[in-house]
């Protein structure tokens, strides 16, 4: 039989959230320095140590997302037990020792070795911190949350793209891993004794005390919300695309404009991290606004985003001029973030209370294993393919295929927005 939830105070509730958020948000900000690092810098690690387009691709993509999407699964069941502020910090140690450890390799598979570890490390970052997001926003204010929370992505880049190019002119590419690595040793301290682990379910004034659901249950119920479903396969199309845009998009105008890591890594970080936070943030806005209304707006707002983004990056890659191609390269940058935000919102309003951790780490899993993992290897394979072929620009023509899966993920989305409402009022009658 249903009981009434335990009140929790609001005030309680909202004590310091601020804080941890920011924190939070920093947390995720250095994971994707790390990450992004290394992609500025792809350049001359090919050159030096002689390396294929589908090996960039396997060292950007399959090596660090094959442990970052395997070990998240085991990471977030944790996570809905135990305490989730203590798994950021020891995670946050680890990926940033081993982006250190990066700076040490003299051959390509001891920096794939290293990638690793980095991997490893950030398996434990997302699941605990969208369910702890999830814990001090309440729905009306999640997306919006979140997307606060996603703008690491866009700074992440920012920082790393700046970071490395800056480094690399003045001290080579080794260096740079040491400077990206270290800083996060320290914010791992600021985690561990500043921020507090929040009550499971203060925001929405009802709390769960039962023991977290089996694994057999959890996929079992997620398997029930098609709207869960639905989103997260439009979701890892479009991840697809993104992340192979992401890793590749520097080489690009490296390789078709003749420029250097330097040149390309201010207006890239400018216009993927800080065009992109901005995006996050105001969309994320707009989407909980929608959102107060209509639940289906979740799926349908990155539908939107999807459509609007493709033109633009197919006229990016055909642009006569570097400038033409930034101004391009302005709106899907702008619209780029969105769907991690709010992939993130939906697995935290679609499954019960002591499913959030699993539910993210299960969409953060596909969308890391398949989008990330597969993203650059894909377009690498592709590139290296269009090589052989004699094609002069094989790069950008592999990315032009690889709209594709862009254009794909719109139709799932919609399909995602038709029971979105139902799933979402079925997922909090079953908390209680």
């Amino acid at each position: 039989m249903s009981t009434a939830p335990p009140l929790i105070p609001v005030k309680a509730a909202n004590t310091g959230r601020t804080w941890v958020l920011l924190v939070l948000t920093l947390v995720y900000t250095f994971n994707h320095v790390d990450r992004q690092i290394l992609v500025i810098l792809l350049e001359p690690i090919k050159t030096e140590l002689n390396l294929k387009d589908s090996q960039l691709g396997m060292l950007t993509g399959i090596a660090f997302a094959a442990f970052y999407a395997t070990l998240g699964i085991p990471v977030a069941m944790w996570a809905d037990r135990g305490n989730r502020r203590n798994i950021i910090a020891l995670a946050l140690t680890v990926w940033s020792g081993m982006t250190a450890l990066s700076g040490l390799s003299q051959s390509y598979w001891q920096l794939l070795v290293a990638r690793m570890g980095v991997g490893v490390g950030e398996a434990g970052g997302t699941p605990p911190a969208t369910s702890m997001i999830a814990d001090l926003y309440p729905p009306q204010e999640r997306a919006t949350a979140l997307g606060v929370y996603t703008t690491g992505i866009g700074l992440g880049v920012m920082l790393g793209f700046a970071l490395g190019g800056l480094v690399y002119e003045a001290y080579g590419w080794r260096m740079a891993f040491f400077v990206a690595g270290v800083p996060g040793l320290l914010l791992a301290l600021v985690v561990r004794f500043t921020v507090r682990e929040p009550v499971r379910g203060q925001s929405e004034a009802r709390q769960d005390d039962r023991a977290a659901p089996s694994l057999k249950e959890t996929l079992t119920f997620i398997a029930g919300q098609s709207s869960y479903l639905w989103l997260l396969a439009g979701c890892l199309l479009i991840c697809i695309s993104a992340n192979a845009f992401l890793v590749f998009t520097s080489s690009h105008l490296q390789r078709t404009y003749g420029l250097s890591p330097g040149q390309v890594s201010w207006p890239l970080g400018i216009l993927i991290g800080g065009v992109g936070s901005i995006g996050a943030v105001v969309i994320g806005l707009v989407c909980d606004r929608l959102s107060k209304k209509d639940l289906r707006w979740r799926p349908l707002i990155i539908a939107l985003c999807a459509a609007i983004a493709l033109p633009f990056a197919f006229m990016f890659l055909r642009a006569p001029t570097v400038g033409l191609a930034y101004a391009w390269n302005v709106v899907p940058s702008f619209v780029g973030l969105i769907y991690a935000s709010i992939a993130y919102t939906a697995s935290q309003e679609l499954v019960r209370l002591r499913m959030r951790a699993f539910a993210s780490a299960f969409m953060l899993f596909c969308l890391t294993l398949i989008g990330i993992g597969c993203g650059p290897w894909i377009a690498g394979v592709l590139s290296d393919y269009f090589a052989a072929q004699g094609e002069t620009q094989p790069l950008a023509r592999a990315l032009e295929l690889i709209l594709i899966f862009n254009a794909l993920s719109i139709l799932c989305l919609l399909m995602s927005s038709r029971n979105y409402r139902a799933d979402a009022l079925r997922a909090a009658r079953l908390d209680y």
